[in-house]
């Protein structure tokens, strides 16, 4: 009797008597038969008592099988063994499941398969080619693919020695360049270095000029001060008058005060704004230059477009600067005309009603109405200057809430209203003319 083969023995101990196949979660029953959990399982489906063992058919009391542990393990062994022995001298890949040889392929689910999967329930149905001839036809597509990829890697090799051409011709030309730039910033630190020099000296000179302004304003202030002090004085005086000798000449005082006031108000010519008209809030009957810095009243009305900054009933035009913050002045000359007003006011103003100029409606204007001269307040202050003036400088400083008017020609104060707070809303230059021949020009 020839020997059994212990390999095949082996593999017949870790097969399950139902499904053929090697053991899967090994359970063992009273009887001490061993099988797959799943397999005895199904076989005892839909019975609920009277279990028989499916391979000596011993009836079972009650529906109990134990987990077959060592069994596992020894499945285990007989599956790394079939490998090692199906592989052979020449290590050709075997089935990992059924340790057969792999000579088909499964094109539905693109792997290599043995005879055994082919005839399981999970390949049953899939087409299935020989192993070689599934093999040259992908070959074939790798190959299609190979020649594609050859193709991009040689546009990719000549694009790169193309590059690298460029990038030398370009490294060629910025050292080039380089030395250009250098060359020419040495020519430029060069000049710096004179232009430092002579703006340092300029500098020095500026620094002389400021301490000489500077004793000259300490020394013009001094003067002021004084001058304030005389007046506080004399103001103090008066208050103490009796009623009836302090106000008999009340008008010439408050007047008189009124116009010393001005002198606090000081701006300084660095603060010179240049101002130009704004056309869109222009009354019809104004004309502005070309340059916006000529303003004439016409006889005829214009016809304008509408716009919602214009004035319609008065005839103003405002500046097209505002102003929030800061000190400003600007200069306007008046001429021989007998009837204007110069002033700011304020971004809310009214367009679309007549005005009453006055700081109630957002208005500080000094006005010229024939040969009269007058602040607009409420009421207008009359104001008695001793000659009259051709130009008139305008001064705002928003933080202390002053708009104070001077004569350009002699420097002399004209008025300076009460300081106000303008809460921060913005201002700008504001002019009135009326009749012909007034017209009034900004200076820049």
């Amino acid at each position: 009797m020839a020997t059994e083969n212990p390999v095949e023995s082996l593999q017949e101990e870790a097969t399950c008597p139902i499904c053929l196949e090697y053991f899967k979660a090994p359970v063992i029953l009273d009887c001490g038969h061993n099988f797959c959990r799943l397999c005895v399982t199904q076989c005892w489906q839909g019975s609920n008592a009277n279990f028989s063992c499916p391979q000596c058919r011993e009836i079972l009391q009650h529906r109990n099988f134990r987990p077959n542990r060592q069994l596992a393990n020894v499945v285990e062994l007989a599956k790394q063994l079939r490998l090692q022995v199906a592989k052979g001298a020449e290590g050709e890949r075997v089935c990992e499941t059924h340790g057969e040889a792999l000579k088909l392929f499964c094109e539905e689910d693109q792997t290599p398969i043995c005879l055994v999967c082919d005839r399981s329930k999970e390949h049953r149905a899939h087409a299935v080619v020989p192993i070689e001839e599934a093999a040259q036809e992908y070959k074939k597509k790798i190959q299609i693919h190979l020649m594609s990829l050859k193709k991009e890697r040689e546009k990719l090799q000549e694009i790169q020695m193309m590059d690298t051409q460029r990038s030398w011709e370009h490294l060629v030309g910025a050292n080039t360049e380089r030395q250009k730039i250098m060359s020419e910033f040495e020519q430029l630190h060069q000049f710096l270095r004179e232009q430092e020099r002579l703006l340092l000296a300029r500098l020095a000179e500026l620094d002389q000029e400021i301490v000489k302004l500077q004793d000259e304003n300490v020394t013009k202030l001094s003067k002021e001060i004084s001058h304030l002090s005389e007046q506080i004085s004399e103001l103090e005086g008066k208050c103490r008058q009796p009623a009836s000798e302090f106000l008999q000449d009340i008008r010439s005082t408050m007047t008189r005060e009124t116009t010393q006031n001005c002198r606090t108000f000081s701006p300084s010519p660095g603060l010179r704004v240049s101002v130009t008209l704004d056309p869109d809030t222009a009354h019809p009957r104004l004309l502005l230059s070309v340059d916006r810095k000529i303003l004439t009243w016409d006889v005829i009305r214009l016809n304008c477009p509408e716009h919602p900054q214009r004035f319609d009933l008065s005839p103003c035009v405002l500046g097209c600067e505002g102003f929030t913050s800061g000190r400003h002045c600007w200069e306007v000359e008046v001429g021989d005309g007998t009837a204007w007003a110069v002033g700011v006011a304020t971004e809310s103003v009214k367009r679309k009603e007549e005005l009453s100029a006055a700081p109630e409606v957002g208005i500080w204007a000094v006005q010229r109405w024939g040969f009269q001269f007058r602040a607009l307040t409420s009421p207008p202050t009359p104001l008695s200057l001793s000659c009259v003036p051709s130009r008139i400088q305008v001064s705002l400083d928003c933080e202390q809430g002053q708009v104070a008017f001077f004569s350009a020609d002699s420097e002399d104060p004209i008025f300076t209203f009460p300081s106000t707070s303008f809460m921060g809303e913005r201002l700008r230059p504001f002019f009135w003319v009326w009749g012909i021949g007034s017209q009034l020009t900004l200076y820049s």
